[in-house]
């Protein structure tokens, strides 16, 4: 017998009602899945980080401390030095990126995986720059070009972000962005 994975058993397109012993439970307290759409600015705006950056926010969970979003560097730019508290991963949408620290080059598809404890110094040379999607779990410490301590960016700092500029603007806050 080997153990091999294959697709699920069912041929047809239609909802199956998978019995579930908590299923009020998760009915009652789950926030319940979702769909944002990033490809527009209906679900989130591009908000400016920087003369030459963006974030499209996706995801805000104060539980865990996550954030998910896009980060747009619009052509050839650097994000600063940085050291990460959680783990990060990312994939690379369109464009490249690398960080000074490694040898590799990330080009789309590619994924970014990033530890606790790293300091990360971003940079696209790509003449588009770069659009990474992250999921970001704990604070990320910026420093300046001496090691100097600038700023701590977490759940906190990202929300702060995108409810600045939404009011600012005259945006509603979307509530299917906080899980």
């Amino acid at each position: 017998m080997t153990n091999v994975m294959t697709a699920p058993p069912s041929t047809k397109a239609e909802i199956v009602d998978v019995p579930f012993a908590h299923r009020e439970l998760v009915e009652r307290l789950s926030p319940g899945g979702r769909y944002i759409d990033a490809q527009s600015d209906v679900d989130s705006p591009w908000v400016p980080f920087g003369d030459n950056a963006a974030i499209k926010h996706l995801a805000f969970d104060v539980r865990q401390g996550i954030f998910s979003n896009i980060l747009w560097i619009k052509e050839p730019g650097v994000v600063g030095t940085h050291l990460h508290r959680g783990t990060i991963m990312m994939v690379c949408l369109e464009g490249s990126v690398k960080y000074l620290e490694y040898d590799w080059v990330a080009s789309p598809g590619g994924l970014i995986l990033e530890v606790p404890g790293e300091s990360h110094t971003l940079v696209t040379d790509h003449p588009q720059g770069v659009k990474l999607f992250g999921w970001m779990q704990g604070p990320i410490e910026f420093y300046d070009e001496n090691a100097n301590y600038v700023d701590t960016a977490d759940v906190w700092w990202f929300i702060n972000h995108y409810e600045t500029y939404c009011r600012e603007k005259g945006i509603p806050l979307n509530p299917k962005l906080y899980v």
